[in-house]
This record gives C-alpha cells, sequence and structure tokens, in this order.
C-alpha cells in the first residue's frame, strides 16, 4: 500500500492494491479543486443553459443571452461576470457591444455531452 498517506496508514483495509488504484485515480488534491469548481459553476441550471448557448451558437451578447435563457439582463451580467473570473468565457468587444464565448476547452468538452 505505497499510495496510502502515512495518516491512513494504520487503517485496516480489505483490498490494499485496490485502495493504491483508488488513490492513484482521485490524483491531484489541486487538479480536484479544479474539476469540482468547474462542476459546481455547471451546477446552476441558468449558468449552464448560457453556456450551452454560447457553446452551440458562438458569441452572444448580454441582451440575447436574456432572451435566450428567458433570464433578465442584470442576472446574465452576473452569471458572466462569475464565468468570466472563473475563465469560463471571455468577453469581445466590438463597439459598445460585447460578445461572450465560451474560452475553456475542458468546460467544451463537458458541454458537448449535455442537452442535445
Amino acid at each position: 500500500m505505497h499510495l496510502v498517506p502515512a495518516d491512513r496508514a494504520d487503517r485496516r483495509t480489505i483490498d490494499g492494491h485496490r485502495v493504491c488504484e483508488a488513490i492513484a485515480a482521485i490524483g491531484d488534491a489541486g487538479l480536484l479543486r479544479t474539476w469540482a469548481e468547474r462542476f459546481s459553476l455547471l451546477a446552476d441550471a441558468n449558468r449552464l443553459a448560457l453556456l450551452l448557448a454560447l457553446h452551440r451558437t458562438g458569441p452572444l451578447a448580454v441582451s440575447d443571452l436574456a432572451v435566450a435563457t428567458g433570464m433578465n439582463d442584470p442576472a446574465v451580467s452576473q452569471a458572466l461576470r462569475l464565468l468570466r473570473a472563473a475563465g469560463v468565457v471571455a468577453g469581445e468587444k466590438e463597439g459598445r457591444v460585447v460578445r461572450y464565448r465560451v474560452v475553456d476547452a475542458a468546460v467544451q468538452g463537458l458541454l458537448e455531452h449535455c442537452a442535445a
């Protein structure tokens, strides 16, 4: 049981080799936290709707996203601020209009498997 941390080494196991495999499967704690944060962003139905709209149609402005999702403009803006801060979306300004798009490749991959 070479992968079991010292603070858990005294615990009884049934299948020690599988415990090591499970620890290896869990991987790096930092990467695990990153994925958990991504999933928490997707766990909100409104944010997921915004991401699906952006993923499937390409760049859209806040007002267009509001109409498409049934949200109001301030709620869309707030959700996009959160997604932008997490590095999931980016905005491109054209004059007075900012159009948002999904830029996180991992999230794009997850969105491919959402609602067809």
